[in-house]
């Protein structure tokens, strides 16, 4: 495969890799990030990899969220309803990966960033700099990776509401507390317990681990097209005044560069709030 170009691939060995997101400004989800990520995919099957690890370059931003500049991927979606978008079909394969898959946050996931770690296997935050949301209300929009599947079996009914009707942030400590994380740790103490894990995990038997992951999966994974509706959802919305009103005053403001918007995303959004009869 060639070499990607939104994010780094380092191989500690030939069964524990480990990819880090680097796509400045703020590491947003794109199609290129989608197609380099399923051709990782790919050769870590070829090579029997038995654990990925997945952080990010930047201190800040995990995943911030989709880029949501492209029109020309608007115009396709709604011109090719029977397709499943990639990002989708990206992270029902990362769910369905036969090796041992970990999320190691530090920075902020909203949107697509939260929605690709709820498709790992295993979730590790830093208590203080772990930012976790989904933000998609406040443009008008439902949150199109499947959020609405993976949370309830990890955080509950009730917790899902919470996180997808108020759209507000959760940090690290919270985050754990609702079971959105497996744990947080004090910042200092995060990559030195991922790193022990997925060794420990990198040193058994691979058909051993693709046993369990099969087992586990029979048991908690819902069905595919539930995730295909959700995105269809999504695209939906963006394509309705609601949500290309709140749209056009973030970009005016900011959104998608490096600033206090992306930073605080969900409050910046009720400022925008489309209502019938206001200037769309």
């Amino acid at each position: 495969m060639d070499s990607p170009t939104r994010f780094t691939l380092t191989e500690h060995s030939s069964t524990y890799w480990r990819v880090t997101f680097d796509n400045p400004p703020v590491n947003l989800v794109d199609s290129t990030m989608t197609g380099e990520l399923d051709a990782v995919f790919t050769r870590a099957e070829q090579s029997g990899v038995a654990v990925i690890v997945f952080d990010s370059a930047d201190p800040e931003f995990f995943i911030a969220h989709y880029d949501l500049s492209a029109k020309e991927e608007l115009d396709h979606v709604l011109a090719h309803p029977e397709e499943v978008h990639p990002y989708t079909a990206l992270l029902t394969r990362l769910s369905k990966l036969p090796m041992a898959t970990i999320a190691s946050i530090r920075g902020i996931a909203r949107g697509a960033g939260s929605e690709f770690l709820l498709a790992t296997d295993m979730r590790f935050g830093s208590r203080e700099k772990a930012v976790i949301g989904q933000f998609e209300i406040g443009m008008s929009a439902i949150p199109g990776g499947g959020p609405a599947t993976r949370l309830p079996a990890l955080v509950g009914r009730g917790r899902t509401f919470e996180i997808l009707l108020g759209g507000l942030d959760m940090d690290g400590d919270l985050a754990e507390r609702y079971g959105y994380l497996n744990r947080a740790f004090p910042d200092a103490e995060l990559d030195g317990f991922v790193d022990e894990l997925a060794s420990r995990i990198a040193s058994f038997d691979l058909q051993t681990i693709k046993d369990i992951k099969h087992f586990v999966n029979v048991a908690t994974l819902r069905p595919d097209g539930e995730f295909k509706d959700q995105m269809d959802a999504f695209w939906a919305a963006v394509n309705r005044p609601a949500q290309q009103h709140v749209a056009r005053h973030l970009f005016e403001a900011g959104l998608q560069q490096r600033g206090e918007l992306e930073r605080d995303l969900p409050h910046w959004v009720t400022r925008y709030q489309y209502r019938t009869g206001a200037d769309a």
